[in-house]
């Protein structure tokens, strides 16, 4: 990893001001058009949740400003920053965490993703790995197409990993629609970088063959 130094004075202002407030966290839920992903990833008999969660990573992975982590007054971008996304269990009624690495090569992300995910269900966790952040929250909520989301979580000290959930998909105008939720830490992720999230996401989406 390295460490970022914000040379510009009004930049390191931003920083400062969205660190110290008690609740620096900010979040956009939009719909996304799945049109072209959905049957893409049937047809090529792609596990959904896995393809969600992959092209989710990559697309936050290509966003310098998602790989940015808070550590006290210090920020340090990492190379790469992996999925740990939630998945049902065979021993209760509530979810286990799943991390994965991530990995460009989309067939060795979800050979990874399986064996970890199948694993999951009888030995689940709720542990990360102490004294890491290169993560991804991720989670799924498909019982609804939700239009907001609040997340748990500790504020102090700083938790600078992005949370990212999506809903269940539906049909609006001839086009199947995902409600995706993104949020972020106001003092490292801009409205703009949440936006670029969007765009890239379902620029993306609309031709999956070119980044599976």
């Amino acid at each position: 990893m390295k460490k970022v130094d914000f040379s510009n004075p009004h930049r390191k202002k931003h920083f400062d001001f969205f660190r110290e407030m008690n609740h620096p966290h900010f979040n956009i839920t939009a719909n996304v058009d799945i049109s072209r992903l959905l049957p893409f990833l049937k047809d090529n008999k792609f596990p959904i949740n896995i393809g969600m969660v992959y092209l989710l990573a990559r697309t936050a992975n290509e966003i310098p400003e998602f790989r940015w982590r808070i550590r006290g007054d210090k920020v340090v971008e990492h190379p790469l920053v992996h999925p740990s996304f939630t998945v049902s269990t065979d021993v209760a009624d509530v979810f286990s965490f799943c991390s994965v690495d991530f990995s460009y090569d989309s067939s060795m992300f979800f050979d990874k993703a399986s064996t970890i995910m199948e694993n999951m269900k009888t030995n689940p966790s709720l542990e990360d790995e102490i004294g890491r952040d290169d993560f991804l929250f991720m989670s799924t909520f498909p019982w609804v197409s939700f239009t907001s989301i609040q997340h748990a979580m500790h504020y102090h000290p700083s938790d600078s990993v992005p949370r990212i959930i999506w809903g269940k998909f539906f049909e609006q105008d001839g086009k199947t629609l995902m409600p995706l939720s993104v949020q972020a830490h106001h003092a490292i992720v801009d409205g703009r970088h949440i936006g670029q999230f969007f765009q890239d996401f379902e620029a993306m989406a609309s031709a999956p063959s070119d980044f599976f």
